[in-house]
């Protein structure tokens, strides 16, 4: 039952922000259920995108999904997943637990912090926009692509990051083109097939546990919608904040966990 509940409170933080598919279940698989880190980063890849593919539609059908930059995200994150699962299958990258759940605190306070500057960003990117649009525009397409290829690496080893450091980047590399609710869309359609792209090598390495997925989802299925409901008439700004501070406690706890 806490599973399922666990489940919920994601799912809804995933469709009302876009943010917590790894952030937040990945820490909390491991520090309140004491599940085994690489089962954990395995289980939620497959968790943030079976989640993320029941808001989809929803996102689609307002037509806030921008797919020229989605298409530029995948262009580094797709690649950049697939060289890491092979570094992983191949053993020349290692996932020991003790050092895995070291980058996932470091993973969740980078978190954090992207989301309390966000904003500051947000006004640096659009300063940018404003005063050096053509310089801006030139560099946008390679940036975004570098964004991906971070995002990809960065996901496949801890889970984290493709909801919450994806906006922040798009925040900055983005600050006209993308309102918040498009914010949201673009980069939960981004983050699904990189999931499941990472997801299907930590599956071959054997990461992934099918029963706890399963009362993940019972919770996360249901609730998505609510939070992508709410996402669409409510300020971001307040719930990214909290969301934050929440996470800098969560990095902090992993961090003591790890010593």
């Amino acid at each position: 039952m806490l599973l399922v509940i666990a489940g919920a409170l994601t799912g809804f933080a995933v469709g009302l922000t876009g943010v917590g598919g790894g952030s937040l279940m990945t820490p909390l698989l491991l520090l309140i259920f004491g599940v085994a880190p690489t089962t954990a980063v395995g289980t939620d890849l497959w968790f943030a995108a079976l989640t993320k593919i029941v808001a989809s539609p929803m996102h689609h059908s307002a037509a806030l999904i921008d797919w020229k930059v989605v298409r530029r995200l995948w262009l580094g994150s797709l690649p950049g997943s697939f060289i890491t699962v092979l570094l992983l299958k191949l053993g020349i990258l290692s996932l020991a637990p003790a050092y895995l759940q070291i980058g996932l605190a470091a993973a969740v306070a980078l978190t954090s912090v992207g989301l309390m500057f966000q904003r500051r960003l947000h006004n640096l990117g659009k300063k940018l926009r404003l005063h050096e649009a053509e310089r801006f525009l030139t560099f946008q397409p390679g940036l975004t692509v570098l964004a991906g290829l971070f995002l990809g690496i960065m996901v496949t080893v801890t889970s984290v990051g493709a909801g919450a450091l994806g906006t922040v980047f798009l925040t900055y590399l983005y600050p006209s083109r993308l309102t918040p609710a498009r914010l949201v869309a673009t980069d939960i359609v981004h983050a699904i097939p990189l999931a499941i792209f990472a997801g299907i090598g930590h599956l071959l390495i054997g990461n992934v546990d099918f029963a706890l997925l399963g009362s993940l989802l019972l919770g996360s299925i249901p609730s998505v919608w609510a939070g992508v409901k709410l996402s669409m008439r409510l300020s971001h700004t307040r719930l990214r904040l909290a969301l934050a501070i929440i996470l800098a406690f969560v990095a902090l706890r992993l961090f003591w966990n790890s010593l």
